[in-house]
């Protein structure tokens, strides 16, 4: 089983249910990564700009922000990570790719997952695997293929 701790930095603001975070969690996680554990905070633009500086060195808010866990030697620990969310930054997103708020955040949750499995997408190849890997969850979960333009994605 794999838990979420589920951390609301911001306020009045629409966000996924607990209970829909650790569906995505668990959708995205192979066998061998259950019983895992991941922070999901959920932030607004101004953390999220600070921490994309402090820690990527660019400027401004990004949807999310994976810090995979790594434990020192001879310490065993289930989390896996924290994934930072700005929630504005992803309902403008899914505004602006006209797609479903809880499609597109389902989305983001899982691209985040796979970062804290180590997946990239900073070379072609990389990237064309992550997205194969995200296409696949995310039909699993009966969720269109997010790169391809919405009118592409009804029939």
């Amino acid at each position: 089983m794999n838990y979420i701790e589920l951390q609301i930095a911001c306020t009045g603001v629409d966000y996924p249910t607990e209970q829909q975070f650790l569906a995505w969690v668990d959708a995205a996680l192979p066998a061998q990564e259950q019983d895992s554990e991941i922070v999901i905070r959920l932030v607004d633009a101004a953390e999220s700009a600070e921490l994309n500086l402090q820690y990527r060195h660019k400027t401004g808010p990004t949807n999310i922000l994976s810090f995979p866990f790594e434990a020192p030697p001879g310490i065993e620990m289930d989390l896996l990570g924290d994934l930072v969310m700005c929630v504005p930054v992803i309902l403008q997103e899914a505004g602006q790719q006209t797609k479903p708020q809880m499609q597109h955040w389902a989305h983001i949750t899982i691209h985040g997952v796979l970062h804290l499995l180590g997946y990239d997408h900073i070379e072609d190849a990389d990237a064309e695997e992550m997205e194969a890997l995200e296409i696949d969850i995310l039909s699993r979960l009966n969720i269109a293929n997010p790169y391809l333009e919405q009118s592409e994605n009804t029939p």
